[in-house]
């Protein structure tokens, strides 16, 4: 399982907590970064949505950037995607919400 989060994101760290029990691989997006191929399958799997429209980093940014693609977004400033986002054998899941537990055994 790769988790892709924030050390100072405190759903992130709510998450992690309850996947103590879990082989966990974790990504800080800010400090580790993300991979081009990971950054197109995460775009793949949620589209628009891969975007925290509520973070301060997006309210930051100009309307010209707002208009950019999610993938060229993420690439310039990686903490803007939704978190946490897990990877597990090539199924992508976003947030920590009831269904994202169920579906990962949580």
């Amino acid at each position: 399982m790769r988790f892709y989060s924030l050390k100072s994101c405190d759903t992130c760290r709510k998450a992690l907590k309850d996947l103590a029990d879990h082989d966990v691989t974790v990504i800080d997006v800010r400090s580790d970064g993300v991979s081009d191929t990971d950054r197109a399958a995460m775009v793949a799997a949620f589209g628009d949505k891969v975007i925290n429209t509520r973070s301060t980093t997006w309210r930051g940014l100009s309307e010209a950037e707002r208009a950019c693609d999610p993938a060229t977004l993420l690439s310039a400033h990686p903490t803007l995607m939704k978190r946490p986002v897990i990877e597990i054998k090539g199924a992508w899941y976003q947030g920590w919400t009831p269904a994202t537990k169920a579906a990962i055994g949580v």
